[in-house]
């Protein structure tokens, strides 16, 4: 074969084969040549006790030692129903039922489902309707693809897709024109109200986004006020209010629930990156109790079961990853040393004329660059400055999160930092350092 025999579809990117990964320890990937990576995004924000933590590893090999997969149909098992209370008890929030599945993906589609059973149990079958936001990611699947407001990702399949309202994105670097702001949250909320006017509230099942945006907009917080409000409006309307936590949840902006942050509880949210560290192939669907009982008086049971939902051996590992992060303090650890982390970007960056802004939560941040600041003009997209990032850092041992995009889906450029939570401020200092010198270094490309 012309590629070398390589069948596997990401083999190659950009013309050049990917390096093999043969170990990791900590903070690192190690490379066949030996070569050590400094993971500074875990990943996908997946990675949230690192590589090669032993006690996790173990817990998962005991778990094998006994039993893979006890299948969830016919049985329940310790890791299964342990891990519920673990994560229930975490989340706080008036969650009560939690329905695991394989990732991320599969956890949007179970909380649509949800939110459409939960109506027709009501007796309101004809809310189908959903919104969600743009500059949004919900995953590759279908429903999770309709959902999401990222144009680029979606072109491809654009005419297979159910209609989803995209409200607007919720970003206090780049407001609507003419919005202050102190006012974007009230204005983001009238657009709200207006849309469900348009639609007609009844035939609205519910509202879906993230606390903190995630690669489709590159670490966005809900500005102040935002989230209350529109829990307000969900309520007055009778629309489930649904949080995707997939990236920003399970601890990684300093609290286990990202939207505690922001004093307000969904009817329904989901999770998966950090439920499991990237040990495991897990997500979960967690719900209020209200919702789980008006859907199982009606129904019996929420429908929404895969083959591999309630894998033993991975709720294991979920169980392992939330017992460390719980024991050792590491919600704590996200929040006071990603304050430290934000001041040493902002002292790496904060007089760079290519960093329009520094922003996130905890141990999940980003630069959005900008070719100028005052405009907060993107570079060119053909320009590839987001890519050139990554090819920087990788040469010089740092592995990050970069995506385009950032504006409207296909102009702009960000980069993501959201190390493992054990990194200690040394590693951050170099993680902050590496970064610094790779995007110089693509400036310095893109300027010739």
């Amino acid at each position: 074969m012309e590629d070398g025999g390589h069948r596997w579809l990401n083999q190659h990117r950009s013309g050049q084969r990917l390096p093999k990964a043969v170990g990791g320890e900590g903070v690192h990937v190690i490379d066949e040549t030996g070569k050590r990576y400094l993971d500074g995004s875990s990943g996908p924000a997946l990675f949230c006790l690192g590589h090669g933590h032993r006690e996790v590893i173990e817990a998962i090999k005991a778990q094998y030692d006994r039993l893979a997969f006890g299948y969830s149909a016919n049985f329940t098992s310790e890791p299964i129903d342990a891990l519920a209370e673990a994560i229930l008890e975490q989340a706080g929030g008036g969650m009560s039922r939690v329905s695991f599945v394989s990732g991320g993906s599969e956890a949007t589609e179970t909380a649509m489902k949800i939110a459409l059973q939960y109506h027709v149990a009501r007796g309101h079958s004809g809310r189908t309707h959903f919104f969600a936001r743009r500059q949004s990611w919900h995953g590759y699947t279908f429903g999770a693809l309709a959902l999401s407001g990222h144009p680029a990702r979606r072109k491809p399949y654009a005419g297979a897709l159910m209609e989803v309202t995209h409200l607007s994105p919720a970003n206090a670097y780049r407001p609507p024109a003419g919005v202050a702001e102190a006012d974007l949250a009230e204005h983001l909320a009238r657009e709200f109200e207006r849309e469900i006017h348009r639609i007609g509230a009844e035939r609205i099942a519910a509202l879906f986004f993230e606390p903190v945006v995630g690669a489709a907009g590159g670490a966005v917080p809900a500005p102040e006020g935002y989230a209350a409000r529109m829990r307000e409006i969900c309520s007055r309307y009778g629309i489930l209010m649904v949080a995707d936590e997939v990236m920003c949840g399970v601890g990684r902006c300093g609290t286990w629930r990202a939207l505690a942050h922001d004093g307000v509880a969904p009817d329904i949210m989901y999770t998966a990156k950090g439920l499991a560290g990237g040990y495991a192939p897990l997500g979960a669907a967690l719900m209020t109790e209200e919702v789980y009982r008006t859907i199982a008086d009606t129904f019996g049971t929420v429908a929404s079961v895969h083959t591999y939902s309630g894998h033993t051996a991975a709720c294991a590992a979920g169980l392992a990853v939330q017992r460390v992060i719980q024991r050792d303090g590491l919600v704590d650890k996200c929040r006071s040393d990603g304050d430290y982390l934000m001041g040493a970007l902002r002292e790496a960056f904060g007089q760079n004329p290519h960093v329009g802004d520094i922003r996130g939560r905890g141990f999940f941040v980003a630069l959005e660059y900008v070719r100028d600041r005052e405009t907060k003009a993107p570079f060119a997209p053909e320009l590839g400055l987001q890519a050139k990032v990554k090819e920087e850092a990788f040469a010089r041992g740092l592995l990050c999160y970069p995506s385009p995009g950032t504006v409207d889906g296909y102009n702009g450029d960000h980069v993501i930092l959201a190390p493992p939570y054990i990194i200690s401020r040394a590693e951050i200092d170099r993680m902050v350092d590496l970064l610094k010198q790779a995007t110089a270094a693509a400036l310095s490309r893109i300027a010739r």
